[in-house]
C-alpha cells in the first residue's frame, strides 16, 4: 500500500513590473505607466473522502505552481499564477521536512474540503508607476517578483475508523470484515493474504461504525520486521481494537500476549487503546474441543473474551454489539489491563456507506 511518500512543491514565483511610460499623440511627456507584476499561483492540501490511498504520488513527487504573468504599459498588471490543489485521503499528515532531517506537523487532513496551504507563491513584482515622486517624475525603476515557497513535504497516511481488527496473519481478520460489512478484501487460507488495510461500514440497527482490516502483526512489527510499521501506524487512529486469535493455534495466550508486546513496544498510546478479545475459527472440530481449556485459561488471567467462527457468522453478532457498546462509549474502558493513557487525541471521520452495510448475519461460508 503507498501510504507514504515524499513530494517537493513549489509556488510560482511572482511576475515582474516593468518600466513603461504613456506614449500618446500630443503627450511629449507621457508620466510613468508600468503595471504590477502577478502573484505566483500557491499550492494546498485538499482533503477528498473519495481518494483512500496515496498511491497517486507514486510517480508524480513534484509540484509547481504557475508562475505570474509579468506586468504590462497603460497600468495593466500581470495576471495571477494558476494555484494547485493537490487531493488527499482524509487521514493524511502532512510534515515539513526541515534541512537537518526533522519534521514539523504542517496539517491534519481529516475533513472532507479541508483545505491546507503547503506552498504560498510570490508577490507580483511592482511597476514604474510606483516610484514616480515630484523629483522623480520618470522613474526608470521597477522591481521583480519574488521567489515562491519550496518545500519537502512527507505526507504520512493513516486510516481513519472506528475500530480496526488486529492479529496474527491469517487469523480471520478479513473474513470477519466481510462478513460483518460490505468490504471485500481477499480471503485465502495462507499468510498474508491481505497487504494492505481495509475499510468496511458495519450497520447495526440505525447506528453504524467503520471497521479496518489491518494486515497480519509478525513479532518484531514494532522494530519494521516484515511491514509492521506501516500497518501498525493504521491503528492509531482506531478508537476500539478487536484482537482476533487463531483458535487453532498451539497457544492462544501466546499468541494474544505477543500482539500486546507488539502493541506496547509500538508506542502512541497502542496500549491503552479499549480492546476487545476474539477466538476465531470455532467452527474447526478441533478448536470446539479446545474451548473448555481455552475458557479456563483466559479466566485465570481475567480478561473477557468472546468465542467466534468469521467463517460461519457463529457468536459474531455478539462480538458486533459489544464492539458498537464501546464505540458509542467514545473509546469506553480497555478490556486488559493498561497504565495511564498516552499519546495525542485524533478526530475520528466517519465516511458514508456507499450502499448498505449488513449486521452480522448468515452469509455463507469464507475460506
Amino acid at each position: 500500500m503507498i501510504d507514504r511518500v515524499k513530494l517537493y512543491v513549489k509556488g510560482g514565483d511572482g511576475g515582474n513590473g516593468i518600466v513603461s511610460f504613456r506614449r500618446e499623440k500630443y503627450v511629449p511627456f507621457g508620466g510613468p505607466d508600468g503595471g504590477d507584476g502577478g502573484d505566483g499561483g500557491s499550492i494546498y492540501m485538499v482533503g477528498d473522502e473519495s481518494v483512500s490511498t496515496l498511491r497517486e504520488f507514486r510517480y508524480r513527487k513534484l509540484f509547481r505552481a504557475g508562475r505570474g504573468a509579468h506586468g504590462k504599459g497603460k497600468n495593466m498588471h500581470g495576471k495571477k499564477g494558476d494555484d494547485i490543489y493537490i487531493k488527499v485521503p482524509l487521514g493524511t499528515l502532512v510534515r515539513l521536512v526541515q534541512e537537518d532531517g526533522g519534521e514539523d506537523l504542517v496539517a491534519d487532513v481529516v475533513e472532507h474540503g479541508q483545505k491546507e496551504l503547503v506552498a504560498r507563491g510570490g508577490r507580483g513584482g511592482l511597476g514604474n508607476v510606483h516610484f514616480a515622486s515630484p523629483t522623480k517624475q520618470a522613474p526608470r525603476e521597477a522591481k521583480d517578483g519574488g521567489s515562491g515557497e519550496e518545500a519537502s513535504l512527507l505526507l504520512d497516511l493513516k486510516l481513519i475508523a472506528d475500530v480496526g481488527v488486529a492479529g496474527h496473519p491469517n487469523a480471520g481478520k478479513s473474513t470477519l470484515v466481510s462478513w460483518v460489512s460490505r468490504a471485500r478484501p481477499k480471503v485465502a487460507d495462507y499468510p498474508f493474504t491481505t497487504l494492505e488495510p481495509v475499510l468496511g461500514v458495519v450497520e447495526v440497527g440505525y447506528q453504524s461504525f467503520v471497521i479496518a482490516d489491518i494486515p497480519g502483526i509478525i513479532e518484531g512489527a514494532h522494530r519494521g520486521l516484515g511491514l509492521g510499521l506501516d500497518f501498525l501506524r493504521h491503528i492509531e487512529r482506531t478508537r476500539v481494537l478487536i484482537h482476533l486469535i487463531d483458535g487453532s493455534s498451539v497457544s492462544v495466550l501466546a499468541d494474544l500476549r505477543s500482539i500486546e508486546e507488539e502493541l506496547v513496544a509500538y508506542g502512541s498510546g497502542l496500549k491503552n487503546k479499549p480492546r476487545i478479545i476474539a477466538v476465531n475459527k470455532i467452527d474447526l472440530p478441533e478448536v470446539r474441543e479446545r474451548l473448555p481449556q481455552h475458557r479456563r485459561e483466559f479466566k485465570k488471567i481475567g480478561v473477557p473474551v468472546y468465542f467466534i467462527s468469521a467463517a460461519t457468522g457463529e457468536g459474531v453478532e455478539v462480538l458486533i454489539k459489544k464492539t458498537l457498546e464501546l464505540v458509542s462509549q467514545d473509546g469506553g474502558v480497555p478490556s486488559v489491563p493498561s497504565e495511564e493513557k498516552e499519546g495525542a487525541e485524533f478526530k475520528v471521520f466517519r465516511p458514508r456507506p456507499l450502499s448498505s452495510g449488513k449486521a452480522a448475519r448468515g452469509r455463507g461460508k469464507h475460506d
